[in-house]
């Protein structure tokens, strides 16, 4: 069913003059000629016919390719782009107007794509110019490789590669060197570059109807930028597939449209054709790159990703390949200030993949310190025992830790916390146990694998931070106290409160460990051993997670659930630390107080 398409914008018949006065208002370095609506004409606005010493550079057609052709003025590449309306040829009054702002005694190169519209208005113009005693050449760019020939006397069409001509005519010019020079040299490049296009979808021209020619599910092939059909409509393919064959058509030998065989070296452009997000362009470049290495033998030397010359708001890209040799890449590497150009990049760069550093305090560590020691001491024991009896007791209450986050978030902690504690126990056989401090870290590892969401991060920021003042106070002492384990406690509290933004009463996993922090601290100044306000702390960190029943959630997504909903739950977080919490502290009471 066919609706009207959503545009913001105001008079259909004002997009064109609306879209160049916010072009140079973002770009100072352009204006335009004072001619609207019938001339529509940016230009450098450094450049004045009467006093420019070099050759200008001039292209445009119809207008809703942006930023083609307007994006593309500035030194070192187009003196002036003519705009016609939307998907329309400029008429020969503003080519003209064009041609008499920026042509000094050099003379003036035209870049026209291959339409006939464009071709017949241009050369119309081209030759009134002439007339009047300017010096012009044309260039008609054809790099379309969709459609095989003959083309009859309309040729291949005109399409993004046309930008890399710019490029290299540009550059040309700012050189300094005649017009015969750089007509030449466009020229060249003109018939060394081939581009073929890929659409989801057809453009919606400016107060008309959306056409839904192509239907769900179905791609064309070949397509030309003003929505015209093209060579094939198929179903849609991975984007691997539909680069595949799109190279093969632009360098197909029975064509034989670019003069590109194993062993040269080629240009690359991916270019958007309007609604295209980023994202997907890139794919297409990561795997457009290596085909053309290893499945045609070509050395890519340059890549430009991104929207060049669109198609209003079709989706979709082009691939252009232009052969390359030292020439083309000297005109393609040089300066410009057209707004719209791509950074330049200054050769071949280095792989694509580096390894991943590895931190600095386990690259100074040998081996077998790193790895579970063959005979465990009595710290390496308790650290055995209290790990395992904690990833055990959070296995054992995921389904209660779902159905209480299903009331109070988003009912997956149990299976987050599952996958934490489940890595925990396989990776045990390398931990360093004997090494208390390096076991946290090593804990913070193994959560941060698996662990997604805010309960990964808080973990590994938990364990990082704990680690961090293990290693701190370890000093000459490098066993572990009962008094370390308390102010390690404290750090990673106040780490996770620092960077989450929580503190006590915001019903968190906090309200869980804050009480246990606080008695453990109390027990162990007052005297008691060790493993008595290990227990004692466990208790109130079992009642801290028990009273987040009562408050109202100040973190997390429970801020967004009412009141009267989380009443009926505690904080699933906060009982999931309360409980492998206390569950370590039985297990140390176990194998260390026997009843």
């Amino acid at each position: 069913m066919a609706f009207q398409g959503k545009k913001l914008i105001n008079d259909p018949n004002d997009v064109v003059t609306e879209f160049i006065e916010g072009l140079v208002e973002t770009y100072p370095g352009l204006q335009y000629l004072d001619g609207f609506p019938q001339v529509k004409v940016v230009l450098r606005a450094d450049v004045s016919a009467a006093t420019y010493n070099k050759v200008a550079i001039i292209s445009g057609g119809g207008s809703g390719h942006e930023p083609a052709h307007a994006g593309f003025v500035g030194e070192g590449m187009l003196t002036a782009a003519i705009c016609g309306d939307v998907f329309t040829s400029p008429p020969v009054d503003s080519i003209l107007a064009g041609i008499r702002a920026v042509t000094g005694p050099m003379g003036c190169l035209l870049i026209v794509k291959n339409y006939t519209g464009d071709r017949l208005n241009f050369g119309l113009a081209a030759e009134q110019a002439k007339s009047e005693g300017y010096n012009i050449e044309t260039v008609i760019v054809g790099d379309d490789c969709a459609l095989p020939p003959p083309r009859g006397i309309a040729g291949r069409r005109g399409l993004a590669g046309t930008i890399l001509v710019h490029k290299v005519a540009g550059a040309a010019a700012a050189a300094g060197l005649s017009l015969s020079e750089v007509a030449a040299e466009a020229k060249r490049a003109s018939e060394i570059v081939g581009t073929m296009g890929v659409a989801l979808s057809v453009c919606t021209l400016p107060g008309q109807v959306t056409s839904d020619r192509l239907g769900p599910g179905k791609m064309e092939l070949g397509l030309g930028i003003h929505g015209e059909p093209g060579a094939a409509v198929a179903d849609l393919q991975p984007v691997e597939v539909v680069v595949s064959h799109v190279l093969k058509q632009i360098l197909s030998s029975e064509t034989n449209y670019v003069p590109i065989t194993r062993g040269n070296r080629v240009v690359l452009m991916i270019n958007g054709l309007g609604a295209t997000p980023l994202m997907e362009l890139m794919i297409a470049s990561g795997k457009a790159v290596p085909q053309l290495q290893l499945e045609h033998g070509l050395a890519v030397d340059r890549v430009y990703t991104g929207s060049f010359m669109t198609s209003l708001d079709m989706a979709g890209f082009s691939i252009s390949i232009m052969k390359a040799d030292q020439a083309i890449l000297q005109r393609l590497d040089a300066p410009t200030r057209a707004p719209a150009w791509p950074v330049g990049v200054d050769g071949g760069h280095p792989p694509a993949k580096t390894p991943v550093p590895v931190p600095p305090s386990r690259s100074t560590k040998s081996d077998e310190s790193l790895g579970r020691p063959l005979q465990l001491n009595q710290e390496g024991q308790i650290l055995k025992v209290a790990i395992e009896a904690a990833a055990n007791a959070v296995i054992n209450i995921m389904d209660s830790l779902n159905e209480w986050d299903s009331k109070a978030g988003d009912g997956d902690c149990g299976s987050t916390m599952y996958k934490g504690a489940a890595v925990i126990l396989e990776d045990m056989t390398n931990y360093p146990l004997n090494d208390a401090a390096e076991t946290v870290n090593e804990i913070g590892s193994s959560i941060g694998k698996v662990m997604g969401g805010t309960s990964g991060i808080i973990y590994n920021i938990f364990c990082k931070a704990a680690y961090a003042q293990l290693k701190t106070s370890a000093g000459a002492q490098p066993d572990v106290t009962a008094t370390k384990w308390a102010e390690a406690l404290q750090a990673a509290i106040a780490a996770v409160s620092k960077y989450g933004g929580a503190s006590a009463g915001y019903r968190t996993l906090l309200d869980a460990f804050i009480p246990a922090s606080e008695v453990l601290q109390e027990r162990l100044n007052a005297g008691d051993d060790p493993v008595t306000a290990f227990l004692l702390s466990s208790e109130a960190s079992l009642a801290g997670a028990e009273s987040t029943k009562h408050m109202q959630a100040q973190a997390g997504r429970s801020t967004y659930v009412s009141a009267e909903m989380l009443a009926s739950v505690p904080d699933p977080g906060a009982m999931a630390a309360a409980s492998w919490y206390r569950a370590a502290a039985l297990a140390v009471k176990d194998k260390y107080q026997p009843s």
